[in-house]
Order: C-alpha cells, then sequence, then structure tokens
C-alpha cells in the first residue's frame, strides 16, 4: 500500500490577507505554500437549493478581463441572476465507498468514478444508472483515464491497472495487465523494481494515444513515461522541485505538469535525442500559489490552472511556434481549485469551497460566470463535463448547454444540467435590473 513516509495526497489552500498598505500592490496574493488536510475543512456548509444562492455567492466576483496587468485593476461584471442561464442538479448518488477521488468520461457516454474503495463503478448516461463495476484487491483509485476502450486506474500502491471494455451483448471489462509488471521476488529484485515505480502516490495520469505512451505523475516530484506495448518505463523526468498535482497532454503531443512550486512546466518529446527524450521547453509562473489541476480548451489554444487561493490562471498559445502568453487570472471561488475541466464554450472548476463554478468564455475574452452549483457538503475533488446533444435525449445540438459531473470528498456523486444563452443573439429588451459594476480588488 501507500508509503508511510510520502506525502499525503489531500489538497492545499491558502487565504489571502485582508489589509494592505499604499506601497503594496493592490492585487493581493497568497505566498504561502503549507498544506493543510482536507480533515480541517468544514465538510458540512450549509445545504442550498440551486437555483437560490447565499448572498455570499452572488456577490463574489464572477468575471475576469483578458490581458490586465495586476497593477491597475478593472472593472468586473457582478450581477445577482442571469436570466439567460439555467441549471439543476438532475441526479445525486451516495454509494458506501468513501470519498470520490477521480472520474473519467468515455467517447461512449459511460462515466468511471474512482473512490477510497477497490471499485471502479461504472455509470450509463443520461439514465445515468450504475452499469458495472471494476474489482481489484487495491484500495483508493487516485486517478483514472479512459482513451478508446481502454481503462487505466491508478491505485494507492502505485500501480495501475488497466481493463479493455468489450460489447459482447452486454457491457463487459477484462482485465489486460499491471503497471508496472508484476514479476517474482528474485526478477523484481534484478529488474530494479524500485526504479521503475513511483516513490509517492501518483497523482494524475496522461496518455498520448499517437506515441502510445502513458505519463504518470506523482508527489514524488517525478513524472514517469511509459511504453504501453510492452509495459516498459522508457524515461523519469525530475519535473518539479515539489509535488505534482496536476497534468494534461495536448494532442500535438505537448505535456504539462502542474506542481506546489506554483509554477505549470512545458514539455516537448525529442524524437532524435535517446538521452533526454523530454525537454523542458517553458515554465509558467502562477503568481506564487501552488497549482493543483490544469485543463486545456477543445483546440488546445487556452491552458488553464487552478490554484490553491481560489485563482485560475490562464495562458494564451500564440501563432509562433506554440508560445504561451499570460491572458489574466479568473476569480470566484473563495477555497483551492481542486479540478478543472473544458468543454465547448464552458471551463468548469471544483473547488475546496464545495461549490463548482461554470464559466462562460465570451468572444471578447472575458469569462462570466453563468453558474454557482450548490450542493456537495464536502471539497469537489473531481470534475468532468461533456456537451447536450449526443448523449443526452432530447438535448439542443449545439453549445448552448453542457451535462457536468462532480465528485466530492463527502462521497457525493452528483449530475447537473446547465444551459446558457447568449444575451447578444436575444433582440428582446434588456431586463430590468442593469448589471452593477465595481472595481476588482477594491473590496477584498
Amino acid at each position: 500500500m501507500d508509503d508511510p513516509n510520502s506525502p499525503d495526497l489531500t489538497a492545499s489552500f491558502a487565504f489571502r490577507s485582508t489589509t494592505t498598505t499604499p506601497s503594496q500592490n493592490i492585487f493581493l496574493r497568497s505566498h504561502s505554500t503549507k498544506e493543510t488536510p482536507f480533515s480541517n475543512f468544514l465538510l458540512s456548509p450549509p445545504r442550498l437549493s440551486c437555483p437560490t444562492l447565499s448572498r455570499s455567492l452572488q456577490n463574489s466576483p464572477i468575471s475576469s478581463p483578458i490581458h490586465r496587468q495586476f497593477s491597475s485593476p478593472s472593472p468586473t461584471k457582478l450581477s445577482d441572476s442571469d436570466p439567460q442561464t439555467t441549471y439543476h442538479c438532475a441526479s445525486s448518488v451516495l454509494r458506501n465507498d468513501g470519498q470520490i477521488l477521480s472520474i473519467a468520461l468515455s467517447s461512449n457516454g459511460l462515466v468511471y468514478t474512482g473512490s477510497d474503495s477497490n471499485l471502479v463503478r461504472v455509470w450509463k448516461l443520461p439514465e445515468f444508472t450504475e452499469c458495472g463495476q471494476l474489482r481489484t484487491k487495491a484500495c483508493r483509485v487516485v486517478a483514472l483515464e479512459v482513451s478508446n476502450d481502454t481503462v487505466y486506474a491508478a491505485y494507492g500502491d502505485g500501480k495501475i491497472r488497466v481493463w479493455r471494455r468489450t460489447w459482447d451483448k452486454v457491457l463487459k471489462h477484462v482485465r489486460l495487465f499491471t503497471i508496472p509488471k508484476t514479476l517474482g521476488y528474485v526478477r523484481s529484485y534484478i529488474a530494479g523494481k524500485d526504479k521503475t515505480m513511483h516513490k509517492g502516490i501518483i497523482t494524475s495520469m496522461a496518455i498520448n494515444t499517437a506515441e502510445d505512451i502513458l505519463y504518470t505523475a506523482s508527489v514524488d516530484k517525478t513524472v514517469k513515461v511509459w511504453r504501453i506495448s510492452d509495459l516498459k518505463c522508457i524515461e523519469t523526468i525530475k519535473a518539479h522541485p515539489e509535488a505534482i498535482n496536476g497534468m494534461i497532454v495536448a494532442d500535438d503531443g505537448v505535456l504539462y505538469t502542474a506542481s506546489d512550486d506554483a509554477t505549470v512546466k512545458v514539455w516537448r518529446r525529442n524524437f532524435c535525442s535517446h538521452d533526454q527524450p523530454h525537454s523542458l521547453t517553458v515554465t509558467l509562473h502562477a503568481k506564487y500559489s501552488p497549482v493543483k489541476a490544469l485543463t486545456l480548451t477543445p483546440d488546445a489554444g487556452i491552458l488553464y490552472g487552478g490554484c490553491t487561493d481560489g485563482y485560475i490562471h490562464f495562458w494564451l498559445k500564440g501563432w509562433f511556434a506554440g508560445q504561451l502568453q499570460y491572458g489574466g487570472s479568473i476569480q470566484g471561488h473563495t477555497h483551492a481549485v481542486m479540478c478543472l475541466a473544458s468543454v465547448a464554450k464552458y471551463l468548469v472548476s471544483g473547488s475546496a469551497d464545495s461549490t463548482s463554478r461554470v464559466w462562460a468564455r465570451e468572444q471578447d475574452g472575458t469569462h462570466t460566470c453563468v453558474a454557482v452549483l450548490v450542493g456537495h457538503r464536502g471539497p469537489i475533488r473531481c470534475v468532468t463535463a461533456f456537451t447536450g446533444g449526443g448523449r443526452l435525449p432530447h438535448a439542443e445540438d449545439n453549445e448552448d448547454s453542457c451535462t457536468i459531473c462532480t465528485g466530492s470528498l463527502d462521497g457525493v456523486l452528483k449530475v447537473w444540467r446547465v444551459t446558457h444563452k447568449n444575451a447578444n443573439s436575444n433582440c428582446s429588451s434588456p431586463p430590468s435590473h442593469a448589471p452593477k459594476y465595481f472595481e476588482l480588488y477594491k473590496g477584498l
């Protein structure tokens, strides 16, 4: 099982100061990277029914302009309600599995969830009914990835179990192998088993389908590169000086890693170099706050990083050689942003403040919060999202609606339905309550 000396998988967060002097930067940031266990969190926030929200949630900043310097605050829109957005909780499921730690969505409408138990549960959309289980002796499914018909699950013992999904009249999952390969005691000693396994808990996985490569990141500060065809570890990247929390790979093979060192690093694979197959191309700084989650837009044009101080920073890919330029930050959460998902024009964030926010990317480059999903009684650890139309009946065949699945440390799995229509496309008169404007950082 887990190494007792390895760092805990629990997430961290930091609070922003509420006082400042004129000589200080008015953009209040946290410089703390201390880890705070989830056991110290308030796991039972007040029960709120959507879409009615508490005043504290309604009055938090919900939009962030693009390309703004921190030293010059800019106006930010804030509206108490958005008549163009409707959302509700479509399903809520509780199993005796403990905390929900991971979630993954397959291309054919199946959702996989991992928890503290030894089960990976399989759910069928749109009715969201349980249709299968993947069972092992190991417990604590800390990360999940689905590629085509193959399911990868990382467990607390540092190993990845792999299944293949089949449709022989009924849905079945056939266990294929374990990474690293299970060898005899003598063979494991000779092969140097300790060199292939992570020395800490795996926090994230990513799959490069084109190159047949599986990446695993860990709190041991390394990324391991596995060749799926023969299950060999072909490279160990000493990626960060602190624990790695999130990782994502783009369609062009570029790898992004996020760490407690408050940076996101960008890696490219060098096919001509055998000594160093992956090289660091750029380091992106997240303003002194540990980065806990990453996601890319569908076209890989924007990279988002969720931080422990509640901010979401984003970087824009340039036209020349894929350079990344800092685009700004999005504020709304009061605690650490633990998970992110991007689909169509939406960005979905899950936080240790027990809420999930849905952000719409507007044409002028701003991000506006169109929904605050309230209902969980613990930090939201994982989230996935997809647009309506292909998987849900009676869903609009456009990007106005999306379905969101959130998993929380309270052990509850929820499914949300959000529909947002651009106000510019509506020719009717504007609502009677005009949007309010205020300076973003004055009230902090």
